[in-house]
């Protein structure tokens, strides 16, 4: 079963605890490391697993034996994300690299994605733009119960839940357009 929770307060500093040490041992090789994902919005319920996106200038080896020195886990199989219907651009502007949390802590998910592709930008704007408009949150998380109290694995989950953020993100687009939205962090993204 997939278990959706209720948002936590919490999540907010151990991702700070977790990006700390990830920018001490990648160094200037991550542009920015950021906070994404349902656990960073507020009020919004989630899965207990903390998403965080790394920029870099270039997907290359650096990063992923940085990460592997850490004891970070690279999963080969997730070498993409999935690319939004109309997209017209090349597959390549969906690549990334994919980690998982070290052996016995908590569940973390690490996308490296290289800095002004559409798949780094998506995640960043999908999460600013639910932050910003918290009914378009909470109607999302209603749907992400409702999946999970019917689906029963992870992968039927993501494949359903999809097209859903999809149509955040193009409502996200519009809105960023409209309100000049920047791709910077938030403060709460900042190094310590």
């Amino acid at each position: 079963m997939i278990s959706i929770v209720p948002h936590r307060a919490i999540w907010s500093v151990e991702f700070q605890e977790i990006a700390a040490a990830i920018r001490a041992g990648i160094g200037e090789a991550a542009l920015r490391v950021d906070h994404i994902g349902s656990t960073s919005v507020p009020h919004l319920c989630a899965k207990d697993v903390i998403d965080l996106q790394v920029t870099v200038a270039e997907l290359d080896g650096t990063v992923a034996e940085r990460l592997r020195q850490l004891s970070f886990v690279q999963l080969p199989e997730i070498a993409g994300d999935h690319v939004p219907p109309g997209y017209a651009g090349p597959e390549s502007d969906w690549v990334k690299l994919f980690f998982v949390q070290p052996s016995g802590q908590r569940r973390i998910n690490v996308h490296v994605r290289q800095s002004g592709r559409p798949n780094q930008r998506y995640a960043l704007l999908f999460r600013d733009y639910l932050v910003a408009h918290p009914r378009a949150a909470a109607a999302y998380g209603e749907l992400k119960q409702r999946l999970a109290g019917s689906l029963v694995s992870e992968d039927a989950y993501a494949d359903v839940k999809d097209p859903a953020v999809d149509l955040i993100y193009f409502a996200a687009e519009e809105w960023a357009f409209h309100s000049r939205w920047q791709l910077y962090p938030r403060p709460e993204d900042r190094a310590p």
